[in-house]
């Protein structure tokens, strides 16, 4: 089998104004980065596409998760380029929303995040490492916004802001443990206020899931302003909009908030925009992205990070409640591998054939078909063929399927291309026109402690909800506040249905510990940080920038 770049390069690809032509959009809206990469003004949204003779209804839109991963992850990414392939070859017009990938897990542990195989976005290597600059510019504004808290205390501090209160973090864009928690203004009087501080990844800032979630210009100007920087020291809240630079921070997101046009191996447009994890933040690529795929395109194809736990419950709870999204078919996409490690099987060994590990394991994706039954949807299950999957590992997965009375599918897109999806592509058209209105999981009028009692139970199976003593100081703070009736975004581990990692399957009646609530009012919802979960990872023990290799053509391999 080919890696990933010698695929990519041995397929011919169309000029990016082409892929743009093809969608609709206007030249007046393009903005091109070189050949195979472009942006669309989000003035788009507000003009007919160039292609269609008469406006056009938006596009049905189809949400992508997974049952939970391995640390290797599924191939959401992958199956969504698939699926909108497969849409494609069937004549069907289509467009696919994806978040940009973040250097850090990059360099460190997932590799690239542009799929593999012959469902892949291109150019990969461009995309994975820098991009357009996206995350650069999302970090630039965070840091900003630090610099001139510590500026406007250094100077005088006029709003009286207690140091010891700033809730506002650094960020940047790479894993780097030894920033979780440091020392800021050492070195005497004339280098700050020294005060204790620490650095998220880039992906989980807050700037991050502003620029995701806001719906227009003016709704990202109020984000920005309602952003809770720390207090004074009466205890009265401090919002960005007394630092008066949120022109500055508009000024730096200018570029950054129109979506990142690239394609696929076969053509398919892509959008690429915005990118937060959804272990500790949302998990969801912009509503620029996705309301621009639906404007040009019929199909809309969507991902939500991580599992449906993760993800898909933040994208339905969050997203669509304040986006006023409606996703026409859910794809649930699990793996043989998958199963085998919740069934036991040593990680090493889920290559290998073990139809007794997958039959053990099909209680994980049990509860995520259960769990999108929650929000009225009902998924097709999607297989991501391996190439060492068995016939029997198979049948196990669709008689299950079958048993929830839900689609199933063999995909074969990764050595396929859209040729092995078009069976999918198939059953989700038909499962979207059978579309339902979704229910969010809680009303936003329950207390927080009800609306996290109400993920942790449902969602992940969980009997109890306990909270430390500093997850008690922070709700007091919140209804103190007025933020209570926020939804909340909970940050757990990835790879259990709990917040304990080394949980697999489907654990039952666990106890999920509440360790701290972060207030994101600008982004709009409340992180609640869960176990030992971190909001800056580290890199693992054999970083995978060690297996990259530049040429001196100037292509980069190892990324995949």
């Amino acid at each position: 089998m080919l890696s990933d770049t010698a695929i990519a390069a041995s397929t011919p690809r169309a000029p990016i104004a082409d892929i743009a032509d093809r969608l609709g959009v206007g030249a007046e809206h393009l903005i091109p980065y070189g050949h195979e990469i472009a942006k669309i003004h989000i003035d788009a949204l507000n003009a007919p596409p160039a292609n269609r003779t008469r406006p056009k209804p938006p596009g049905k839109l189809i949400l992508v998760s997974a049952t939970t991963p391995t640390r290797a992850g599924e191939g959401k990414t992958t199956t969504s380029i698939g699926l909108g392939q497969a849409l494609t070859r069937l004549g069907e017009s289509a467009c696919i929303a994806l978040r940009e990938p973040s250097l850090g897990p990059c360099l460190g542990i997932k590799g690239g995040a542009t799929g593999g195989g012959y469902a892949q976005a291109v150019p990969a290597n461009r995309i994975n490492l820098h991009f357009t600059g996206d995350f650069h510019a999302i970090t630039t504004v965070n840091n900003l916004v630090a610099a001139t808290i510590d500026n406007h205390i250094y100077w005088g501090n006029e709003l009286g802001i207690d140091p010891r209160m700033v809730a506002w973090r650094r960020v940047m864009d790479m894993n780097d443990r030894s920033l979780r928690h440091i020392v800021l203004g050492l070195g005497g009087r004339y280098q700050g206020i020294p005060r204790e501080g620490g650095f998220d990844i880039t992906a989980a800032s807050e700037i991050m899931a502003i620029l995701c979630l806001a719906n227009d210009l003016d709704d990202l100007r109020l984000r920005l302003d309602s952003i809770l920087i720390g207090s004074n020291y009466a205890g009265e809240p401090v919002y960005l909009a007394s630092l008066n630079i949120t022109d500055a921070l508009m000024a730096l997101l200018r570029d950054a908030l129109h979506p990142n046009l690239v394609q696929t191996l076969e053509g398919t447009p892509v959008l690429m925009h915005g990118g937060p994890f959804a272990n500790i933040a949302h998990g969801c690529s912009s509503v620029f992205a996705t309301r621009m795929a639906m404007h040009f395109a019929d199909w809309a194809i969507t991902e939500a990070g991580f599992g449906f736990d993760l993800g898909a419950e933040k994208f339905f709870d969050i997203k669509c409640r304040s986006a006023g999204l409606n996703p026409d078919a859910v794809v649930l996409v699990t793996t043989i591998r998958a199963l085998k490690s919740h069934g036991g099987a040593d990680d090493s060994a889920c290559g290998h054939p073990d139809p007794a590990a997958v039959q053990r394991g099909l209680e994980n994706l049990d509860k995520h078909i259960e769990s999108v039954g929650l929000f009225h949807k009902r998924p097709v299950v999607a297989l991501n063929h391996f190439a060492g999957d068995t016939e029997e590992e198979i049948r196990l997965v669709r008689e299950r399927a079958e048993r929830h009375d839900v689609p199933f599918s063999v995909s074969r897109h990764f050595e396929q291309g859209g040729a092995g999806s078009e069976d999918l592509a198939r059953k989700v058209m038909t499962a979207a026109g059978q579309t339902t209105a979704y229910h969010p999981l809680y009303e936003l009028t329950l207390s927080v402690p009800e609306k996290i009692c109400a993920v942790s139970r449902a969602i992940y199976g969980a009997g109890d909800v306990s909270f430390t003593k500093a997850a008690e100081n922070d709700l007091k703070r919140v209804e103190e506040l007025g933020l209570d009736s926020l939804p909340v975004c909970i940050a757990k581990a990835p790879s259990s249905l709990s917040d304990d990692p080394a949980l697999r399957g489907r654990p039952r009646d666990f106890q999920v510990t509440v360790r701290n609530i972060q207030i994101n009012s600008g982004a709009g919802f409340l992180v609640v940080l869960t176990g030992e979960i971190m909001r800056m990872p580290g890199l693992p023990r054999k970083p995978l920038a060690e297996s990259v290799k530049f040429h001196a053509d100037g292509t980069v391999e190892g990324l995949g």
